[in-house]
Order: structure tokens, then C-alpha cells, then sequence
């Protein structure tokens, strides 16, 4: 089997995945608004309680989290999809393999989850003036990592759980939980020492030291970070790749 007939195979597959993605942009249009006017509401409370640029990086960097950990719904409905439509089958009986398949699903999806971090650190660099560090490209490596984080786990959960339901609940609920337990909240000083000691535990809290390192022009502390998020997004591919191989799309949904 030629390259360039791989190639071709998976260059339909992402576009055929980025027009379903484009037909219902509803929850990417929230997860970039709500940030943004929430970002501009806390900015002066946190910018006086942290004072000034710890504040800003603080609130961007926490709805950046909070919000991107939201938008595992996004990852989860489209893995989900091919669960509630069963169109899984029949895209196996293709002459696509199940690796070009997969990239080509996930390829569409990481590129969103990117847009929207892109857009929340523009927003905060023009807008809240966002200091971006003395190595701005250096942002590129814990976005990189927190997206396919994301997406792994977003994946994770669409073959795990029975529903659209279940989804829902588990995004809505799991990234707000995560989301505080890392810090996106509130800095992790002014959290109660159980918090504290657990926070650890949420990988929101990985993504907001690797923002934070990026942002201070700590290398270390960024790939550190880095590392402990693509550990993650191993581990739920693993999930994935276990479930997939098992029929999960003849599981009975609710």
C-alpha cells in the first residue's frame, strides 16, 4: 500500500471530520466567548489581589484550563458519534486502516482544542496584556502537550461511558472538579492545605505549571510539566486503544 494513497485516505478523513466539526460550532463558540468575558470581568480582581502581571497570568491561564478541560465535550461527542450513528463498522470495511482513521478523526479535533488555546492567549496578550515570557515559543510546548492530553482523554471518556448523557455530565462536572483542584480557580497558596495536597492528582494542575513555567521562561519547569501531560495522554490512549480492540461500538448506549 502506497504512501501517497495513505496520505489521500487520511486528507479525506480530516476533511470530512473538520466539516462536521464546522456544521455544529455551538459549544467551540461558547468555550471561547464565556473565557473571554469571564477573563475581562476577573482580570482587575486578580490583578489587585496578585499584583498586576501574576494576576494576569493567573486568570488567563486558569479560564485557558477550566475551559479547555470543558471542551472535552467537544473530543467526546465526536468520538461518541461514531458510537450512537455505528458508523464505525462500516468505516472499518473501507480501505482505510483503523490508524488512518483515528488520525484522521483526532487530527480535527486536536486542531480545534488548538484554536481555542491560541485564541484564549491571544485575547489575553492583546487585550489583558498578557506578558508572554522571554521565550514566547516556548508556549508552544505545553499547549502542545495540554491539547493531546485533552483529546486522549476526551477520547477516554467517549468509550467508556453509555451516552450522550453520561458525557455531558462527566465533561461538565469532572472539568469543573479538575479544574479547581488545579488551580484554574484560584492560586493553589490560597487553597486549603487538603486541596493543596491533592491537587497533584488533577491534570489541570500539570497544565497550569506548564503554562505558568512558559510564561516565567522556566525550561525546566515547562517540559517537566510537559512530560507528566504526555504521560497522561498516553495512559487514556491506552484506554483507548484497549476498548476499540474489545468492539466497543457495539456496546448498548442509553
Amino acid at each position: 500500500m502506497s504512501l501517497p494513497d495513505r496520505t489521500y485516505r487520511v486528507a479525506v478523513l480530516l476533511r470530512h471530520n473538520l466539516v462536521l466539526v464546522a456544521r455544529d460550532p455551538g459549544h467551540l463558540i461558547a468555550y471561547l466567548v464565556m473565557p473571554m468575558v469571564l477573563m475581562a470581568v476577573q482580570a482587575p480582581l486578580y490583578q489587585r489581589a496578585l499584583r498586576g502581571v501574576a494576576g494576569t497570568t493567573q486568570v488567563v491561564s486558569g479560564m485557558l484550563v477550566m475551559f479547555s478541560l470543558l471542551a472535552l465535550s467537544i473530543v467526546g461527542n465526536a468520538v461518541l458519534a461514531e458510537r450512537t450513528w455505528r458508523t464505525w463498522d462500516r468505516l472499518r470495511a473501507t480501505p482505510a486502516g483503523a490508524g488512518e482513521l483515528m488520525v484522521g478523526k483526532a487530527a480535527a479535533v486536536f486542531a480545534v482544542l488548538l484554536l481555542q488555546q491560541l485564541v484564549l492567549l491571544g485575547f489575553g496578550a492583546g487585550v489583558l496584556r498578557l506578558r508572554l515570557g522571554p521565550q514566547p515559543a516556548l508556549l508552544a510546548v505545553p499547549v502542545l502537550c495540554w491539547g493531546a492530553a485533552l483529546l486522549a482523554g476526551g477520547a477516554a471518556l467517549a468509550v467508556v461511558v453509555r451516552g450522550h448523557g453520561q458525557l455531558s455530565a462527566a465533561c461538565d462536572v469532572g472539568g469543573l472538579l479538575l479544574a479547581g483542584l488545579g488551580g484554574a480557580l484560584a492560586p493553589l497558596s490560597a487553597m486549603p492545605g487538603w486541596a493543596r495536597a491533592v491537587a497533584p492528582v488533577s491534570p489541570g494542575y500539570w497544565a497550569m505549571g506548564g503554562l505558568h513555567a512558559a510564561l516565567a521562561g522556566d525550561v525546566a519547569g515547562t517540559v517537566r510539566d510537559a512530560a507528566v501531560l504526555l504521560a497522561l495522554a498516553v495512559a487514556a490512549g491506552a484506554v483507548v486503544a484497549v476498548r476499540m480492540r474489545r468492539g466497543w461500538t457495539r456496546t448498548a448506549l442509553l
